[in-house]
């Protein structure tokens, strides 16, 4: 006599397929996909066109930082309307004096958002795709080119700094001054020798009612308007001030310049702040500082500090002395057709003391900047403008286009040497 038992069959394992296991090397065939690279390049293109729309509003570097030089940027739907408006007619006035706007933005890549993923991109596609053969070397070549340029860019937007130098005959100078980025310089003048100067800088100022506190600011700052480019009026009918010289000026928001403008100005910031006192608390009164206006004395408790709105400034570890300016005119016009600056350079650090001719064309490079001959005093014609420049990545577009010009040169050789091959054949 047997006994049968009978047990429950365990479940048959679920089949998987040949592909459901997640492998890193789909992620890279992912970036390397044609699809991406025609994506990147569209909205590279509509990222160009609403940079260009930008700047009926902007001017031109608040364009490149915000648009071209950044993550990300929120396109206004507004520009829709300005392009309709421009190029399709649409009216300008919802009604009679009032004009045609709409509220809103939306995200948008940015533009070192769309260069990393275009160089991501094109390294992904050489890693899957792209076979390395001496017939594909042009097109390697021409492709590292590409991504010298893209490198080229993004390293100069993060490091690039550029600023003005005037100098009058007989003057020594060693500051640079940005006149596209302002600072607020509170003064302490008490020593005789030295100034102990604390900027506060624009970014700050941009952040409406922001505290700004620091142990070494004699007072707290609540910014409480910043207008990025203004101008004074004295006939408005409200005024923000209730303390210091802007008692009698108003400031005007104006729009910002556009930076292509054949008689373009440097814009003139202003803002209204309010300070108040760290030992008690109490607000000491809210006060105007702009371009417009000399500095401003305020005393806190028994010191005295001048504070004012300027242009940044930086100072260098060398000196410049300006010998002598020439320059020259058209014949018959006041144009003037090149000018030339004779400096003295004395770097004690660096133990370099010489004069130097800087000419148009021909600038003067010195501690990883470059001084080029810009501008001139156009009211007393003895004074120049140098304009400082100091990018680590200056010569990347050249290597870059040389790279590119070298690598299309190959492509043609070995597509034209495979051309004549197969007709001799």
């Amino acid at each position: 006599m047997s006994i049968t038992t009978v047990q429950p069959r365990p479940p048959a394992p679920t089949p998987r397929g040949p592909n459901t296991a997640w492998h890193p090397l789909q992620l890279l065939t992912a970036f390397a996909s044609l699809r991406l690279t025609v994506l990147l390049f569209v909205l590279s293109f509509l990222l160009v066109l609403f940079g260009t729309l930008a700047q009926i509003d902007f001017g031109i570097w608040t364009v490149v930082r915000d648009y071209f030089r950044s993550f990300v940027v929120f396109i206004p739907f507004n520009l829709f309307l300005q392009f309709g408006q421009i190029f399709l007619g649409l009216p300008r006035e919802w009604s009679p004096g009032t004009p045609w706007r709409i509220g809103g933005a939306f995200p948008f890549p940015g533009g070192w958002t769309l260069a990393i993923l275009l160089m991501a991109n094109l390294l992904a596609a050489h890693l899957v795709r792209f076979k390395l053969s001496a017939k594909r070397a042009g097109i390697l070549i021409l492709h590292a080119g590409l991504i010298v340029m893209l490198t080229g860019e993004i390293v100069t937007g993060v490091y690039a700094v550029e600023g003005n130098m005037a100098i009058e005959e007989g003057e020594t100078v060693n500051v640079v001054v940005d006149n596209r980025v302002c600072e607020l310089a509170i003064v302490d003048p008490s020593d005789d020798n030295t100034d102990r100067v604390i900027s506060v800088p624009r970014w700050m100022l941009q952040r409406q009612a922001v505290p700004i506190r620091d142990e070494q600011l004699p007072f707290d700052i609540v910014p409480v308007h910043y207008m990025s480019n203004s101008a004074l009026d004295n006939a408005a009918k409200t005024n923000p001030a209730n303390a210091g010289a802007g008692k009698e000026s108003v400031a005007v928001e104006k729009a910002e310049g556009s930076g292509v403008a054949s008689n373009q100005k440097a814009d003139a910031p202003s803002v209204y702040v309010k300070l108040i006192d760290k030992t008690t608390g109490k607000e000491m009164g809210t006060y105007l500082f702009s371009l417009w206006l000399r500095e401003q004395e305020i005393k806190v408790g028994d010191k005295f500090y001048e504070v004012s709105l300027r242009f940044r400034q930086t100072q260098r570890p060398f000196n410049l002395t300006l010998k002598k300016f020439t320059f020259d005119r058209y014949p018959g016009t006041e144009t003037p057709l090149n000018f030339a600056s004779l400096v003295h350079l004395k770097d004690t650090a660096r133990g370099d003391d010489r004069e130097v001719l800087i000419r148009m064309n021909e600038p003067l490079r010195h501690a990883g900047e470059t001084f080029y001959q810009a501008s001139w005093n156009e009211r007393t014609e003895r004074g120049t403008i140098l304009q400082v420049v100091r990018n680590p990545a200056w010569q990347l577009p050249y290597w870059s286009c040389g790279i590119v010009t070298l690598g299309m040169l190959m492509h043609f050789m070995v597509s034209l040497v495979d051309f004549l091959k197969k007709r001799g054949a």
